[in-house]
């Protein structure tokens, strides 16, 4: 992070400004196809299973290509592992909105593959450039951008669809990615943003980290499968649910299901704030039984599902947090980071990929949501049991 444009902000500042420029290009691009999904199938003649690859490719691609995205990260560095995630979401925006459904398909799989590399480098950089007491704030800071940038795609998509059409409102997520890439590459250099650099993989002394076992690596992969089954589980069918049960209309459903969304934001800030005064280990325990209160309290008392939505807003965008400061903390150095990373990423991606169909599948055979909800209960344990047991020697902030 040396560029000389920019050489008078402070470097503490300039990092996690560009954390949340980055941050707001990787979830948007794809969320962004759900409020056009109808438009897009008229225009393009699309099947069921065409429309739904759209919007599944891309955690797809989370799940196969992390150990490829780990092994470009370190071995180009991660200033430029970045330019690629931002170029390559800006690429695959505009080829998805180029054509017919080849071209569309092309870019979500572009779009995907960029993505990747992101969700690799950007922890690897919290872990570089920021000393331990700041890491957890700065990883707080990536994962409630993450949901803004959501959040915000979801919102401005459908009523500029409106405007201009389906292909200029998804073109417009590109915006972020090139202003997200030129300020990137003021803030790095040129020279350290667009060629690969040999990385650095020794820590200085004052990351620490732990000798790491297998067993910690499969528990904090089993508590990101259970919260991303979780996640996309919930984000897929909460409006489904809120209608059929509620009676509420599609639009209310989905105003309503937007808060599960963006409560995320307080769990991702409000991790590192909690957690300098209580230990992981308290604070991956209130997660899980915030989580829980979604699945059992929509079963028990569905009348206050906006309660559960705020519990499990704050949970899912705590959970990713808790997680990944557990990744970057316990690691021995760079490389191992990167590579417990890919696994606990790839891992996690895999099992969430099949969430919205495998739910869909058991409230069809079932007829009813309680199965669907005793599942969703289930891959909550997951969460709770290997999050908990993986965390116990993440070190207080000081």
């Amino acid at each position: 992070m040396s560029g000389p444009f920019l050489a008078r902000v402070p470097r503490g500042l300039l990092l996690l400004a560009c954390i949340v420029l980055i941050a707001l290009n990787m979830r948007g691009p794809f969320v962004g196809v759900a409020p056009v999904a109808g438009a897009m199938q008229g225009d393009l003649g699309l099947s069921p299973i065409e429309l739904g690859l759209l919007t599944s490719i891309p955690v797809l691609c989370f799940a196969l290509f992390s150990p490829v995205a780990s092994l470009a990260a370190r071995s180009f560095g991660a200033e430029f592992a970045i330019t690629l995630t931002l170029l390559g979401v800006l690429a695959g925006v505009c080829i998805r909105s180029a054509g017919g459904t080849a071209l569309a398909m092309a870019g979500t799989v572009v779009i995907g593959l960029a993505i990747t590399v992101g969700n690799i480098a950007v922890p690897l950089i919290i872990r570089r450039d920021f000393p331990p007491r700041r890491q957890g704030t700065a990883m707080g800071v990536y994962t409630a951008a993450l949901n803004v940038g959501a959040f915000l795609t979801s919102v401005a998509t459908a009523p500029l669809a409106e405007l201009a059409g389906w292909r200029v409102s998804l073109l417009a997520t590109g915006i972020l990615a090139l202003a997200g890439a030129v300020f990137w590459a003021l803030a790095a250099g040129p020279r350290e943003a667009f060629l690969p650099t040999a990385p650095v993989l020794a820590d200085t002394p004052r990351h620490a980290g732990v000798r790491t076992s297998g067993w910690l690596t499969a528990g904090l992969a089993a508590g990101f499968a259970g919260q991303a089954f979780s996640y996309y589980a919930v984000t897929a069918w909460l409006p489904s649910y809120l209608g059929e049960e509620l009676g509420m209309s599609a639009s209310a459903a989905g105003a309503g299901s937007s808060i599960f969304q963006i409560l995320a934001i307080v769990g991702g800030l409000g991790v590192p704030l909690v957690a300098k005064r209580m230990s992981t280990t308290a604070v991956a325990v209130t997660l899980g039984v915030l989580w829980l209160t979604v699945p059992l309290g929509l079963l028990l008392m569905p009348q206050l599902w906006w309660l559960w939505s705020v519990c499990g807003g704050i949970a899912q965008g705590g959970g990713i947090t808790v997680i990944f400061i557990a990744i970057i903390q316990l690691a021995k150095d760079l490389a191992a980071a990167g590579r417990m990373s890919a696994v606990v990423q790839g891992v996690g991606y895999s099992v969430a990929s099949v969430a919205p169909a495998a739910i869909g599948f058991v409230y069809d055979t079932s007829g009813t949501w309680t199965l669907p909800l005793l599942v969703i209960t289930g891959s909550v344990l997951a969460f709770f049991a290997g999050t908990v047991l993986s965390v116990r020697k993440v070190p207080r902030p000081s």
